[in-house]
């Protein structure tokens, strides 16, 4: 059972650039959207796209790389794992499940501008 842990893979493409964070204390965050695409036949017999968006989070040398490399649009493989929080917003306690990366690979090339 020691082999056994929270661990989640995804391929999808980046909905925004990666927002960064710097804190006081020198640390880095960088938070952003991934879109994954599930196609499946409806009862008509039509291909539909099921789109789900992840919400990921990465800190530190990964988060700097990660603001550096990514844009929107581009196809990622992301690695980590799933973190549970929860926070008061307006009076009523609310929950958010992120992905905190612990990798990245692009798998579409950054486009330079000429």
């Amino acid at each position: 059972m020691n082999t056994l842990r929270n661990k989640v893979s995804l391929i999808g493409r980046l909905g925004a650039q990666p927002e960064i964070t710097k804190f006081e204390s020198g640390s880095t965050k960088a938070r952003m959207s991934v879109a994954t695409n599930e196609p499946y036949k409806n009862k008509q017999g039509e291909w539909v796209d099921n789109t789900q968006w992840h919400t990921v989070v990465a800190w530190g040398s990964t988060a700097e790389r990660m603001a550096k490399k990514l844009d929107k649009g581009l196809e990622v493989v992301i690695e980590g794992r799933l973190v549970n929080r929860s926070y008061e917003s307006k009076g009523e306690k609310r929950y958010s499940t992120e992905i905190e990366v612990n990798e990245f690979l692009i798998i579409t090339p950054k486009v330079e501008n000429n």
